[in-house]
This record gives C-alpha cells, structure tokens and sequence, in this order.
C-alpha cells in the first residue's frame, strides 16, 4: 500500500511539528500551510491525496476552506479542531469534512483516522466509476435493480429504508450528520423528521444485522449523525451508543 501525500493545514507551531514529526516517521509524503490562502493554494496545485484541516486559522475559517474545497474536489478532509462544540463538529461534516479529532488529540489515533482514509481510497480507486453494486461483508446493495441482501437473502425495506441504507452504503466509512442524511431522503422537510429518522435507522439494524454478531453496519455518533461501518477495516462497534 503506498503512502499517501498529506497537507497539512494548521497555524499553531508546536501542534504542526507534532504532526510533521509524527508524519516523518511514518515515512508519508507531506507538506503543510500556516494560513487559509496558502492551503487552498496547495490543495488546488499539488492535489493532495488527504488534508488534514485546523478550523482556527489566522486569515480563514477553516469551514470556508471545506467549502471551497469541494466546489472542485472530493479529497478527503479530517478537521482536528480546539472547538469542542457539537455543533462545530456538525458543520463541518455537513459542508464536506470526512472526519474530525478534537483537540489535544493522541498521535496513534490520527494515524489510525489516516489509514481508515488510506483504506477508503484504496477501496475507491479499485472500483469502477458508474459502480453497480456495492459489498460490505454479508451485505450487498445492487443499486441498479433496487434490492439489497444479507448472504444472499433479499431484504423487505420500506422505500425510505431503501433511500437510508443506500445513502450510507455510498458514503461507506465516513460521518453522515442527521441534517444531510434527513435532507437526502425528505428534502425541504428534513427538520421534521428527525424522530423519523432514528427509528428508520432502528429498524434498519434489525433487518441488516444478524443476531448475536459483535459487529454493526451502522454506527452512531450520539448527537452528530451515523456511519455504515466499513467491514474491510476490521471490528468496529457504535460511538457512545
């Protein structure tokens, strides 16, 4: 598995040689920026495989820079942020972040956030553009009939059952905020809907994963959103319930 090129966006020195360090000695590729104009430089001119994104820059908030960002690209962002507010965390998942560690964060941990990214690209990379039929363990979603199984058993969902696990299935391994996913499926009237949600997702378990199994395909991040757990990367249970 090659490594991959890392920018690194983050204005604080001590907290960037930490990183640039922790990166060294690694053995990945990276470069890094101090300030907003200089990430968004770099960012559309080297085309890094990973950013990894402070939110409190000098010039910029580092959600401006998400946005921008994905109006041309799709690189994946992990936000390490000071900002212990859910809110923030939610923000900048709904404007494109992949992931997110809050401040003072444990090295180990951003390297095991970086190769979930590297695995996910990896994953990405091999597949064919106009992909036809998403696997993740015993579950396989076939986009083009519109059915979906587990072990090769068909799965009775409701339509917005359907709508949920595809929504999941192709953001496979990445935070999806109650907002994006509400609005995905009942558009304008997501904020009605909420409620809903949780219970599609309730009965969504119940029909996707086997009894007695140690493992989830979906995982909750307790007032941020979910995430379909990708089985490929190993044993993964749910965030705070």
């Amino acid at each position: 598995m090659s490594k991959l090129k890392i920018l690194v966006v983050e204005d604080e020195m001590p907290v960037r040689n930490l990183i640039r360090t922790t990166l060294e000695t690694h053995e990945y590729t990276y470069l890094s920026a101090e300030d907003g104009k200089s990430a968004l430089m770099l960012a559309s001119s080297v085309n890094p495989d990973l950013i990894l994104l402070d939110l409190g820059l000098p010039d910029m908030d580092g959600i401006e820079i998400i946005r921008r960002i994905r109006t041309w690209s799709n690189m994946p962002i992990i936000v390490l942020t000071a900002r212990s507010e859910v809110t923030d965390k939610i923000l900048a998942l709904d404007c494109g972040a992949d992931d997110y560690l809050t401040k003072p964060f444990d090295v180990e941990e951003l390297l095991a956030r970086i190769r979930v990214t590297q695995r996910r690209l990896t994953v990405m990379q091999a597949r064919l553009p106009e992909e036809r039929v998403f696997m993740n363990g015993a579950l396989r979603i076939d986009f083009a009939e519109g059915c979906a199984y587990v072990d090769d058993v068909p799965l009775k969902l409701t339509p917005s059952e359907y709508k949920l696990l595809c929504i999941l299935g192709r953001n496979c391994g990445k935070v999806l905020t109650y907002r994006f996913i509400s609005k995905e499926i009942w558009g304008n009237e997501w904020e009605n809907n909420i409620a809903s949600l949780r219970v599609f997702v309730t009965t969504l378990r119940k029909k996707i994963e086997k009894k007695g199994e140690s493992q989830s395909y979906i995982q909750t991040h307790v007032g941020v959103g979910y995430r379909m757990v990708n089985h490929a990367e190993g044993p993964a249970g749910s965030v705070d319930g």
